[in-house]
């Protein structure tokens, strides 16, 4: 039997959200206020009793000019993935968005597929004949994944490409970085870093390098040197207002939800990262540095800091967020998923992001548009 989907309020979908242990920070009611240009709305999954058994938070995009919405879904929506329910739950899903004015639907159900030990990724970057992590063989295979992957097909489903986040081409990172905390003492965290890694943590300490928990002042700082580090880094930097959006809407909604740590040396912030908390998951979110007194590797001690915290605060896994899947050393990102790997984190595939046109013709029409941009 297929679910009844509907609105719910902010404080319904909170309630779902905050009994499960692990939900994308995407999927939280208050990350709809964090997206001005999109309009936000929780969706509820009912089954035959009333009970609410799914949630997801949708954000809808309009055309310009037109009453027409894409709708988004990052990260989710949170229902049970198992393959073989799909269609009860996507469809009625479908038919309440196209209702709404959707032409094209767009989710990134939070399904891995492949898992691979930092080993695995250190021995990859090794070997010259693997160009990308798909050449090699991944140490987990979650078993139902490529079943998911099969059945949304056969419902129209298409995956899409990845893209950035700008105007419709929203995408998050299907590859990330994660390092399991459940079961482990500070001191097994610290046996899976490489030998980098706690060298430069000792060094930290060693020349006196500070790391505090900052708040909602102390944004503007972490501002200016990411700022510095999007020169350097070759992107465009989102403004200050968003992070103070970010902060304002997350921590109002849960005070734990969102934290920002600072590495001070001798008087001068170095470096500086978010943190974003929802249940057992803990994201490292935006990190930010200068290139100034790189030799006191503030940037470990903020990393180790913040492990550290996502631990006491019973988190089972501290996410990266994305890693590039290419293993070349001409492309500058493999340096950041060297650092990050080198942390004991395990390179982890999601099922990526797919789109169903409820209007070919718009869809289309959208996707050549955006394809010339």
């Amino acid at each position: 039997m297929s679910c009844r989907v509907q609105p719910i309020t902010r404080d319904e979908h909170l309630r779902f959200v905050t009994a499960r242990p692990s939900v994308s920070h995407l999927q939280v009611p208050s990350w709809g206020d964090v997206k001005p240009d999109w309009r936000a709305e929780s969706l509820g999954w009912f089954d035959e009793g009333g009970g609410l058994v799914g949630a997801g938070l949708v954000l809808l995009r309009p055309l310009p000019r037109l009453r027409r919405y894409l709708a988004y879904l990052p990260e989710g929506p949170v229902i049970d993935w198992t393959a073989d329910g799909l269609e009860r739950w996507l469809e009625p899903m479908l038919a309440h968005l196209r209702e709404r004015g959707a032409f094209t639907v767009r989710m990134g159900p939070p399904v891995v597929t492949r898992r691979w030990s930092a080993d695995a990724v250190k021995a990859a970057i090794a070997d010259p004949e693997a160009r990308r992590l798909d050449d090699v063989e991944a140490t987990v295979r979650e078993p139902g994944a490529d079943a998911v992957a099969e059945r949304l097909r056969r419902m129209g489903w298409r995956r899409t490409e990845p893209g950035g986040e700008d105007g419709f081409a929203a995408g998050q990172p299907r590859h990330v970085c994660q390092v399991p905390l459940a079961g482990r003492s500070l001191e097994q965290l610290q046996n899976g870093f490489n030998q980098q890694w706690r060298r430069n943590i000792k060094k930290a300490e060693k020349a006196g390098v500070k790391v505090v928990r900052g708040d909602a002042e102390d944004l503007p700082a972490f501002y200016e040197l990411y700022v510095e580090t999007a020169r350097r880094d070759r992107f465009v930097p989102r403004p200050l207002a968003y992070f103070q959006r970010m902060w304002q809407a997350l921590t109002a909604e849960d005070p734990d939800r969102m934290r920002l740590y600072l590495a001070h040396h001798d008087g001068e912030v170095l470096a500086a990262a978010t943190m974003l908390t929802v249940g057992e998951h803990v994201w490292y979110s935006y990190g930010a540095s200068t290139g100034r007194r790189r030799e006191v590797q503030p940037n470990n001690a903020l990393q180790w800091r913040m492990m550290c915290d996502a631990r006491e605060l019973g988190a089972a896994v501290y996410d990266f967020r994305g890693i590039t899947d290419t293993l070349d050393e001409d492309n500058h990102l493999l340096g950041l998923l060297r650092f990050k790997v080198g942390a004991g984190g395990q390179a982890v595939e999601y099922l990526g992001e797919w789109d169903y046109a409820l209007n070919r013709v718009l869809h289309k029409a959208v996707s050549l548009y955006l394809a010339r941009r």
